[in-house]
């Protein structure tokens, strides 16, 4: 399943001042080699257990840090997390966020960014790291199954790593 699927049946989708909180809960004291290695080792922990086929990605300042291809994640993987990733440099913001704040104005991003899509993705999956203090200095990213998912994936991580 590609990153781009939508929401399943009774599946709810975040709202923008959701995910807007997220972001401002999800903010970190520091984030060192050290603790990118914990929170991606965390990320492919959870992704294991549920058998996801995911692939995991953590850069910070332009350099990757962490990535991990779990079974059954492809190439393409890679490819969505570049996007995606490239969406929370340039924004700011949550590839998810971005993508929401565009279908709440009533358009989508591919028709209102004047962004290439082959470079860009505003689907789920790219979280920004911020650290208190010093703003966005990097995005962890998750691709491999539905967009809302990819997101809520590294929410969680990030949620678990900030209360460890």
């Amino acid at each position: 399943m590609t990153t781009d699927s939508v929401p399943t049946a009774g599946e709810t989708v975040p709202t923008v001042e959701e995910l807007e909180a997220q972001e401002r809960r999800l903010v970190l004291d520091r984030f060192t080699h050290e603790d990118a290695w914990a929170l991606g080792s965390l990320l492919v922990g959870l992704a294991r257990e549920r058998r996801a086929p995911v692939a995991v990605d953590i850069h910070r300042a332009g350099q990757q840090l962490f990535h991990a291809a779990l079974p059954g994640s492809t190439p393409d993987n890679d490819a969505w997390i570049a996007r995606k990733r490239r969406v929370v440099e340039r924004y700011g913001s949550a590839s998810y966020l971005v993508g929401a704040r565009f279908r709440a104005k009533g358009t989508t991003f591919e028709d209102s960014s004047r962004l290439d899509p082959d470079t860009y993705a505003a689907h789920g999956g790219s979280f920004p790291l911020t650290v208190e203090g010093a703003g966005v200095i990097g995005a962890v990213t998750v691709s491999g199954l539905p967009q809302v998912a990819d997101h809520r994936l590294v929410v969680e991580a990030l949620e678990a790593f900030l209360n460890r």
